[in-house]
């Protein structure tokens, strides 16, 4: 623990006291006091939490050990290279050939560019020259832009639930939700529960979910299907060729609209 200083006072003694007496009844002090017998009103001094511990300690860790750089990079320590010859490309990706590594270093320090290790275990090991913060800003577009890309073709499923004795309203909602979601270019499945005795209907639950199938019409493609479990399902999944359809002739009809309107302004 870090040692830390404290001071505390005396009220005036009543009766002279001697220095070796006090001294035993406090030995576990340590006492900072003038040769001869304590005065009246003394101030004592007092170190306490044990050995050793310098002012840099910190609970929760030893701030005395180094802390690696931030921004070190194992691509850029040339130093780990133990070869001293490597094979250099240059900025434009042409291969430049075996030259020494401090050839190399010197190369790129000419050209203000960074010498990046591209293959350490090669024989020699292969570095390259280039502005490596361009690089990286590149490499991590190119990535941001693949998650964006598989994020707009990824396909949601979504799932409604019935029982097979659903009401008209219910029946409906559910209707218009799927044709929403098939809309948006998500599969749709279908959950129809039968329990107990529910069984006993299972005609009814398989002819509520042809309906169901029936009424969202060419929006959806029937994937799946499963009528022998008590949970029985219908998985649907979005008609593209349909909906390309339906989004045409409303980019038509915008044209069509942009040029009487301009058609009417300009005439007299």
């Amino acid at each position: 623990m870090a040692g830390v200083t404290t001071s505390c006072s005396i009220q005036p003694f009543k009766q002279p006291i001697s220095l070796s007496a006090f001294q035993s009844k406090l030995s576990h002090l340590h006492l900072d006091l003038p040769n001869s017998s304590i005065s009246r009103g003394c101030r004592i001094t007092c170190r306490y939490g044990g050995g050793g511990g310098g002012g840099g300690y910190s609970r929760q860790g030893d701030s005395r050990r180094p802390k690696p750089p931030a921004d070190e990079d194992p691509a850029l320590d040339i130093s780990s290279i133990r070869s001293s010859t490597v094979r250099l490309i240059d900025e434009e990706q042409n291969m430049v050939g075996v030259v020494s590594k401090t050839a190399a270093i010197q190369m790129a320090k000419d050209a203000e560019l960074d010498l990046v290790i591209l293959s350490p275990v090669a024989d020699p090991p292969v570095v390259r020259m280039m502005d490596y913060n361009r690089y990286k800003y590149e490499q991590q577009r190119k990535k941001r832009d693949e998650q964006r890309k598989s994020s707009v073709h990824r396909v949601d499923q979504k799932e409604l639930k019935m029982g097979y004795n659903i009401d008209v309203h219910d029946y409906t909602v559910r209707l218009k939700a799927a044709q929403k979601f098939l809309k948006d270019g998500d599969k749709v499945k279908l959950i129809v529960n039968l329990k107990g005795r529910e069984n006993e209907f299972k005609n009814n639950a398989i002819e509520l979910i042809r309906r169901f199938r029936d009424d969202v019409g060419e929006l959806a493609i029937e994937e799946s299907k499963n009528f022998r479990d008590r949970n029985m399902t219908l998985v649907l999944i979005p008609n593209k060729a349909i909906l390309q359809q339906k989004e045409t002739p409303k980019k038509k009809e915008k044209s069509t609209g942009t040029e009487v309107s301009v058609t009417a302004s300009v005439s007299p």
